[in-house]
């Protein structure tokens, strides 16, 4: 409990298994999950339905992060948890090149339909939260998520998305639960990887 949001104590809690997430007005937590959920980049589930939907999408990276934090913060999202703290602290972060967003723009209107984002550091993409304003739109950037950190080649290079908790929504998709000492263990191999192209930038 406690500690506060300069880039270093962040960045040092994602190598380390931590992750921070406020349980209450002013009183921040750095939370490792027992069991931790991930999705394994060779097991993305895409039906055919959604692969029909991404279509309707263009994808692109951190053209508009703070506008992708902002969706994700409305307070009128159930299970709103991202203070104007935690914004200004992943804002920050983004502009000195370590949290990025994945956007989904509507090929019909031109308009941000969904998106995600999250810190990236060595092999490790650590998802924070995603919204949609279109069908599968966040869905949308989740596959292009995992193309970016490489797909097959990148879970066979060690490549890490984690996504923190499991919810039946994710674990549709192919999201899956490992104990926190083989997180930990993944999580150390991911670090000594570089950076996906899409994040070296």
């Amino acid at each position: 409990m406690g500690a506060d949001l300069e880039p270093g104590t962040i960045l040092t809690a994602y190598r380390n298994g931590l992750f921070p997430m406020p349980v209450e007005e002013g009183l921040m937590a750095w939370w490792s999950p027992e069991p931790r959920a991930v999705l394994p980049l060779d097991r993305l589930r895409v039906g055919r339905s959604l692969r029909k939907s991404c279509t309707r999408f263009e994808v692109r990276v951190d053209t508009v992060f703070p506008a992708v934090v902002a969706a994700c913060a409305d307070r009128a999202r159930a299970g709103h948890w991202i203070t104007d703290e935690i914004v200004a602290a992943y804002v920050r972060l983004h502009r000195l090149g370590w949290a990025h967003s994945v956007e989904a723009w509507s090929l019909e209107d031109g308009q941000l339909a969904g998106g995600l984002y999250g810190i990236a550091t060595g092999g490790l993409f650590a998802g924070e939260s995603m919204f949609h304003r279109r069908s599968d739109a966040s869905k949308a950037a989740l596959v292009a998520l995992v193309d970016l950190l490489g797909g097959s080649a990148g879970a066979a290079d060690g490549r890490l998305l984690d996504v923190q908790w499991r919810t039946d929504h994710l674990a549709s998709l192919g999201v899956v639960e490992v104990d926190r000492a083989t997180y930990r263990q993944r999580l150390a191999r991911a670090l000594l990887l570089p950076l996906p192209p899409a994040f070296a930038t």
